[in-house]
């Protein structure tokens, strides 16, 4: 089945024009020049995918279906929908960032991720696991777009994070009294309040919990990368979101609150600014994943951060690249996400050159977006284009291996068997 969620008018009549009679289709046909392979890193072509009910039934048959509605896409590359493990869709640094919390509700943080979802999407991203938001904000846009409502990627959201008073994921820099929080907004000092601020994020329907293990970067606390809950707080978090069969990303720039998170059972280092040799082989002994966000390095606005944030940042961003190149020399598990949010959305798959030129080989960062990431959120039905696997199917020109900037420039997309960006004829 074929809808078209864009506003724009042209677009949506030139679609139809191209393509007559597949939005009512049940079983379509899409063929274009060639597939990525994601495990053996390679082109096969063609690209013959029978299509049914939101799922591929079945990949270059020696036969298809007669009566099927066929999308043609001629020069075009598929890969399977990206995933994006570190986002914020309700969040964004624009001017007045700083004072959203006090000036705006949960349904004004929702109706920004509607724009941003869109955004999301058409830039190739089919799931995003969404880690911190206000208000739920972030749970009420995913069920959105389950339902139908919105165009998005389908979400893993969190809630709140936790974060111990005063730390990281806590909103600072006010008077006493002005946004204070508890457990119901993640705040949470102690094994106690920690396993009660997860179940609570859980009963509101969060998909993964995250945990602010060190200071960071945009808030006013620090020093940035300071250890701030306990081996014993993370543990608690990891131990009572894996009862409910839900993951946890731990925040963390620091090395010690690295090593704590990933000696706690953690799922996900998020970040890892701050990698140590040490500390590189803790995560390897223990198989936690890094999420490192490279990007971020060269799309940072300082102009539009206060001088003590902006210090922050800068501080940071050498060693970015160096632990990157240490998690790659130590054959560390990386997965892709990008903190879209601190950058402008859509721009996500920028991430890819970026790993690239930091030494991560094109199909391995590919991985970090299809395989890798499915296998952390506990799903087995996306990342890779195989009979039986969600229909969520994206398309570059050319050959992503050869230059993976062509990921930048999305020509196609679909979401469970429905087309939301097609090249027009």
């Amino acid at each position: 089945m074929l809808r078209t969620h864009s506003a724009r008018l042209a677009f949506t009549l030139a679609f139809a024009l191209a393509w007559p009679g597949l939005s009512s289709a049940e079983i379509s046909i899409v063929r274009a020049d060639a597939y990525l392979d994601i495990d053996r890193g390679q082109l096969v072509s063609p690209a013959v995918l029978v299509v049914e009910n939101g799922l591929i039934r079945d990949v270059n048959p020696e036969s298809t279906p007669a009566a099927a509605a066929t999308l043609d896409l001629p020069g075009i590359t598929l890969l399977p929908g990206l995933i994006d493990m570190h986002t914020h869709l309700t969040y964004e640094i624009v001017p007045g960032w700083e004072t959203e919390p006090v000036r705006w509700s949960a349904s004004d943080f929702a109706l920004r991720g509607v724009v941003n979802a869109e955004k999301t999407l058409l830039a190739g991203f089919t799931t995003v696991r969404d880690i911190w938001a206000l208000g739920f904000s972030d749970v009420a846009l995913g069920r959105a777009i389950e339902r139908g409502w919105i165009p998005g990627p389908r979400m893993f959201a969190s809630g709140h994070a936790l974060s111990i008073t005063g730390g990281h994921c806590e909103i600072t820099g006010f008077a006493p009294g002005v946004v204070e929080g508890d457990f119901r907004t993640g705040v949470a000092d102690g094994v106690n309040e920690v396993t009660k601020a997860v179940r609570y994020q859980i009963k509101h329907g969060a998909k993964v919990i995250k945990v602010c293990a060190t200071a960071g970067v945009l808030s006013f606390e620090g020093p940035v990368g300071a250890q701030q809950y306990t081996v014993e707080e993370l543990r608690a978090a990891a131990e009572e979101a894996h009862r409910h069969g839900v993951t946890v990303a731990a925040h963390a720039h620091g090395t010690e609150g690295i090593i704590a998170a990933s000696e706690a059972g953690i799922d996900t280092v998020d970040h890892a600014s701050i990698l140590t040799e040490e500390a590189a082989a803790i995560l390897k002994k223990n198989g936690t994943a890094i999420v490192p966000n490279l990007y971020l390095v060269e799309s940072m606005d300082y102009d539009l951060l206060p001088p003590e944030i902006a210090a922050k940042s800068r501080s940071l961003d050498p060693k970015i690249i160096d632990s990157f190149q240490m998690a790659l020399d130590h054959d560390l598990k990386i997965v892709f996400g990008t903190d879209s949010g601190v950058y402008p959305h859509g721009e996500n798959a920028r991430e890819f050159a970026a790993r690239v030129e930091a030494g991560q080989s094109p199909i391995e960062a590919i991985r970090g977006a299809t395989v890798y990431a499915a296998e952390l959120l506990g799903v087995e039905d996306r990342g890779r284009i195989a009979p039986g696997l969600l229909a969520d199917l994206i398309g570059v020109d050319g050959d992503p291996l050869d230059d993976v900037r062509r990921l930048e420039q999305i020509r196609f997309v679909m979401k469970d068997g429905e087309v939301y960006k097609a090249p027009t004829q």
